[in-house]
């Protein structure tokens, strides 16, 4: 599933599931834009990248504000040409019971995990459009699916980016653009592990015993942004080794 020649953007790629996916679609032949708040986080992926002799850039920068993702286009564009992938993955969490949600941690909340990904997805398409191609993926959550007790704003904006997709994907289904979604469930990496989920004892009930890894949702991701996938769109794929079936 060659992505060779085409320019793709992950938000969110300086670790966990981002930098995974950031990984695979270089191997699979796409240059690779690593945006990322965290620039030591950026810089490590590209590094990675560039010693398996893929291409890549490090573009440091907030991708839920129009000037930050203004910066960080431009800078892709002229270095990498027109994108054509992206994956809407950069998000943050939060464990708080209902009542003590302040509105502040709410609109936090849907800026990062919603209006980011409408503000990344606006900016870009325009290449997609001029180039009669193009594959967005969106990272949601199956805490969007299933529900979580005190991550009501989590869950809320994650199903926000459920509907977006599906809104989307309807929308520019005869541009020869797909837009999909995977929703990760209890995948480890570094956001779980600062979280107060217990990972043995919630692996412990999972169907498979074990944790997801970033490496599995980056292998849905590269399915859904090639060609094999080019009549795949509006679909939620779950890559929750069974935890939530629906």
């Amino acid at each position: 599933m060659s992505l060779a020649g085409k320019v793709a953007v992950v938000t969110g790629s300086g670790s966990g599931i981002g930098r995974a996916i950031a990984l695979q679609l270089a191997r699979d032949g796409a240059a690779v834009s690593v945006w990322d708040l965290n620039r030591a986080g950026a810089d490590e992926t590209v590094e990675t990248i560039e010693k398996e002799s893929g291409r890549a850039i490090s573009c440091p920068g907030d991708a839920a504000t129009e000037e930050g993702i203004a910066q960080s286009l431009a800078r892709t564009r002229s270095e990498l040409g027109p994108v054509t992938i992206l994956v809407n993955n950069a998000g943050i969490t939060g464990f708080t019971p209902f009542l003590e949600i302040s509105v502040e941690a709410w609109e936090r909340m849907m800026q990062v995990n919603l209006r980011g990904p409408f503000l990344c997805t606006r900016a870009i398409l325009p290449d997609m459009l001029t180039a009669g191609w193009g594959r967005i993926v969106n990272i949601s959550s199956s805490s969007a699916q299933a529900g979580a007790s005190r991550m009501a704003h989590y869950a809320a904006s994650k199903g926000g980016v459920i509907g977006f997709t599906k809104a989307l994907a309807i929308e520019l289904a005869a541009k020869n653009i797909t837009v999909n979604n995977i929703p990760p469930g209890f995948v480890d990496t570094p956001m779980l592990r600062a979280s107060p989920v217990p990972i043995e004892a919630a692996a412990a009930v999972a169907p498979m015993k074990r944790p997801g890894r970033p490496e599995d949702i980056a292998a849905a991701c590269s399915y859904l942004v090639s060609e094999a996938a080019n009549y795949v769109t509006g679909h939620t794929l779950s890559v929750n080794g069974g935890r939530y079936l629906g």
